[in-house]
């Protein structure tokens, strides 16, 4: 397998698919959009959509697939959302009951499936703006909070806002804002900026999710609004059965970055 990075996304699905590629896929792919994935039975899929629709922030929608139907047709033509993510989470009524590399066997003809936009999508850009991203440097995964920023419910769905955060060094926070603001369908600006405990993290050395950041001197922490939030909501609704992905480990779609600049 030549460099993760170097593959296009119909071959970096493939790899994933055959069981290659099982990390999370911050900083794989560059250029192209990553995404969330949430599927749900159909009798829950207008609550959810409504609900995406309400925090556009934490839940921007990117392809939402036909009943039973597991092919992205909008950002990944040929992809099959059962098996492209290196891992995902099944739910049952409300609480992780397994975490697998395939669900194949669990897919159901009433499913929905969900593309929500991805942070790691504009990584590519903060790069190319000269500003670090401090779990691409260290190869781990981007930690992630839950919030006590609470969501407009929909339905079955409501609670709280997950976040992800990246420590920019304090001279490029500016720029950081400036770059990512041109992304909103890939949550867009960020939702707080150096001050934690305002949004109820109180221990940024524990995340909810992903791993302990990497701060350095000059650093200061900045939040994004982040795709793991329907995973929270879950807890709330507790729907029969719900598959995401496991959180980092996203789906790579054939969309471009820049396509999605200023949407």
């Amino acid at each position: 397998m030549k460099g993760s990075n170097q593959l296009l996304p119909q071959e970096f699905r493939e790899e994933i698919r055959k069981g290659s590629f099982k990390k999370h896929t911050s900083g794989f792919c560059s250029g192209f959009a990553q995404a969330n994935l949430v599927v749900l039975p159909h009798k829950l899929a207008f609550d959810f959509m409504l609900f995406a629709q309400r925090n556009p922030k934490p839940c921007p929608i990117l392809d939402v697939t036909d009943v039973g139907d597991y092919e992205p047709r909008l950002v990944a033509p040929g992809a099959d959302i059962r098996s492209d993510l290196p891992k995902y989470k099944v739910y049952e009524d409300g609480k992780v009951v397994t975490e697998v590399s395939n669900i194949e066997s669990y897919w159901r003809d009433d499913f929905v499936a969900f593309l929500l936009g991805c942070s790691f999508s504009f990584e590519s850009a903060l790069l190319e703006a000269d500003i670090p991203i401090r779990h691409i440097e260290a190869g781990t995964n981007v930690p992630m909070y839950i919030t006590n920023l609470q969501c407009e419910e929909a339905g079955a769905f409501s609670g709280p806002m997950v976040v992800s955060m990246r420590p920019i060094p304090r001279r490029l926070i500016v720029k950081a804002v400036q770059v990512t603001s041109r992304f909103p369908a890939v949550h867009g600006a960020p939702v707080q900026i150096g001050n934690p405990v305002g949004i109820g993290i109180n221990e940024l050395e524990q995340p909810d999710f992903g791993d302990p950041p990497e701060i350095k001197e000059g650093d200061v922490p900045v939040f994004w609004a982040c795709g793991v939030t329907p995973q929270v909501a879950a807890r709330e609704a507790k729907p029969e059965i719900m598959i995401t992905h496991s959180p980092g480990c996203m789906f790579i779609t054939d969309v471009k970055d820049e396509e999605l600049a200023g949407l």
